[in-house]
């Protein structure tokens, strides 16, 4: 679904429960999450880039299903209708030595 961006959701009104952490790997708390929407993030995805919500240790296996419904209740939908993030593996640095071909010199070049 696209959400119409130019529909004013209302201002962001702080709640008794926006300290409680909703993505624990990083640290990521409910308030944050209803702050960014109220911002213009209306999408998974651009929740996921902007606050690094589902990028840690679990890859989103425990918080994602929090944030589609927090997501929801902001923008006064189901959270059926949030489209999921895109999947990607996590990715890290890896030396240009182990990615070059064996030219079969020594070591040290």
């Amino acid at each position: 679904m696209i959400r119409d961006r130019s529909k004013d959701i209302g201002e962001y009104r702080p709640a008794s429960d926006d300290d409680m952490l909703i993505c624990r790997c990083e640290e990521v708390t409910k308030g944050e999450i209803r702050r960014a929407i109220h911002d213009g993030m209306y999408t998974l995805t651009e929740i996921r880039r902007y606050l690094r919500v589902g990028m840690g240790l679990c890859q989103g296996q425990t918080c994602t299903r929090l944030v589609k419904a927090i997501i929801a209740s902001e923008l006064g939908t189901s959270p059926a209708e949030t489209k999921p993030a895109t999947a990607r593996a996590p990715m890290r640095p890896v030396e240009m030595k182990v990615m070059a071909k064996d030219t079969g010199g020594s070591k040290d070049e």
